[in-house]
């Protein structure tokens, strides 16, 4: 945490703190404290300060520039001298380059908006896990090692709940709520500073920060949806608990979820449009941290939110179904498809089957194979911006003792630990490790090339390949052993092409059979494969 005595580095966090001259009995609707920047070059910024218990008020910024930068607070209580009109300056020094956001600066939009990137245009590759419950039910020590394990296992960012929801509905580990209330809601400082204090090691460990601010699920059992703040709050106090952990958080790293597994189509559509608005309004996508609306399974509100400028990224959640109709879903349907229509946003599947979890259809868990094949279609369904990976056991950071709460049947997991290291989530090395290594940035969907497609019949065998504009990067995955078929005209023949084993992640040379129209590719062994070509 930075203070005015210190040189702030670039894109590192500035904090002040203020006494209030008046002790307010419910400080969020009582009063609005606002804090404009000013850079060097003249440009503002508008953010809000925020209560933190008793007399307390802080701000947190983070500045783009070095240089000289100015502040002025404006508080809605203008007879409050204690927090109105009150004015100061900082230094912003470099960079200071200790994790990738300190070398490349927050995550925006990319200039062409098909992916996120640095603040310096350095891509970022969404390599997500969803950790649902983790900061509410962790111990601090607990938190600092399921880092530690997804860092070493390759994740880039890790989702999270803020508040009390379906599957955390005793509060946090002290059994504190974020908030009470329902008509006029109450915050509790002490629940957020212990969430303060998880989001700066996700941060430090070199991870994006995505925080649900709401979780809005419907279909919760009685009484439990109350607990889901996006359900069950007013509009109104919807947007004061949203706006409240906005201004703690953004200056962290972070992209925001905004709702969680929620519907948003037809009617429904409008509330979250006016929410989005009232959080975002005035600023562009590509100016704010990414905003992401997380859909209940198999839908994609696409059409509801196309004009909507505030929102950043098309998420979905292809879910925990296991039928033919799931599968096409994700290789035909709409996360294939709806990136071709404006506006341009990338595509980015939040939730994909879990690993361990009972399939909705066949009541199975999800073994290594199945999530391995929902990860590469999911990257290559789509222009590649990245994907999200989930463990039973993990999300519900469970003991493995019955199903996570209020799941009843998804199944009884692993202990957290254990689940932590379970055979996909290994493997998300490999993904990582793969993407990286290639300018993942540049690959779009071309099925044309393919002169065979053999999961028109079985969509379990569905080939998806993608070819950068330029024609000197391919990627095809095939979810079983099969040949992959290309058009021998289509594709260019000074590739070199390689198998990757996303299981293990080596790779061996691709040999083909070229015949009159198409060149060959036949897998070196069971299971899937990625057939990987570069110039």
């Amino acid at each position: 945490m930075s203070t005015t005595s210190a040189v702030i580095p670039q894109w590192d966090r500035f904090e002040e703190l203020w006494t209030s001259d008046v002790a307010y009995p419910n400080p969020l609707h009582d009063a609005r404290l606002r804090v404009t920047f000013t850079a060097p070059s003249g440009t503002s910024r508008t953010v809000d300060g925020f209560w933190d218990g008793e007399t307390t008020w802080r701000v947190r910024f983070s500045p783009s520039v070095p240089g000289r930068w100015q502040w002025r607070t404006n508080c809605s209580d203008e007879s409050n001298a204690g927090l109105h009109d009150r004015a100061g300056s900082f230094t912003c020094g470099d960079a200071d380059g200790t994790t990738r956001f300190g070398q490349h600066g927050p995550v925006r939009l990319s200039a062409n908006r098909r992916y996120l990137a640095h603040a310096d245009g350095m891509p970022f590759f969404w390599m997500a896990d969803t950790v649902w419950a983790g900061p509410l039910r962790s111990t601090a020590e607990e938190w600092l090692l399921y880092l530690d394990e997804r860092v070493r296992q390759g994740f880039t960012a890790a989702q999270w709940v803020t508040t009390q929801f379906v599957g955390a509905p005793d509060g946090d580990v002290l059994g504190e709520f974020a908030y009470t209330g329902e008509s006029r809601i109450a915050v509790n400082p002490n629940f957020f500073r212990r969430l303060d204090a998880r989001i700066d090691a996700i941060n430090h460990a070199g991870l994006l920060a995505v925080p649900v601010l709401l979780w809005a699920a419907e279909w919760s059992p009685p009484g439990v949806n109350a607990v889901n703040p996006g359900f069950a709050l007013p509009e109104g106090e919807a947007i004061r608990l949203a706006r409240y952990m906005i201004a703690r958080w953004d200056a962290h790293h972070v992209a925001w979820i905004l709702p969680g597994d929620g519907d948003y189509r037809g009617e429904k559509a409008e509330k979250w449009r006016r929410i989005g608005r009232a959080l975002f309004a005035g600023e562009d996508a590509a100016s704010h941290a990414p905003v992401i609306l997380h859909p209940a399974g198999m839908q994609m509100p696409q059409e509801e939110f196309r004009d909507e400028e505030w929102l950043s990224v098309a998420g979905y959640q292809s879910g925990h179904g296991d039928d033919a109709r799931t599968l096409r879903w994700m290789v035909t349907g709409p996360p294939a498809t709806e990136w071709q229509q404006p506006p341009l946003r990338p595509f980015i599947n939040l939730e994909p089957p879990y690993e361990n979890h009972l399939a909705y259809q066949s009541k199975r868990p999800f073994d290594a194979h199945a999530v391995r094949r929902a990860l590469y279609w999911s990257l290559l369904n789509a222009p590649t911006a990245g994907v999200t990976y989930g463990g039973h056991g993990v999300w519900g950071w469970d003991d493995g003792s019955s199903p996570p709460a209020n799941h009843p049947s998804t199944g009884i997991p692993l202990p957290w630990r254990e689940a932590l290291r379970m055979h996909a989530a290994e493997q998300v090395a490999h993904v990582t490790g793969l993407f990286s290594a290639v300018d993942w940035w540049t690959l779009h969907p071309e099925p044309d090339l393919l002169a065979m497609q053999p999961g028109d019949a079985d969509p379990a065998r569905h080939v998806l390949l993608s070819r950068s504009a330029a024609g000197d990067l391919l990627v095809a995955y095939t979810p079983v052993e099969q040949t992959i078929s290309l058009h021998i005209d289509r594709v260019d023949p000074d590739l070199r092409m390689v198998w990757f084993d996303p299981r293990a992640g080596s790779r061996q040379f691709a040999a083909q059979r070229v015949n009159l129209e198409t060149r060959d590719y036949d897998p070196p062994g069971a299971g899937d494969w990625v057939l990987l070509g570069e110039r």
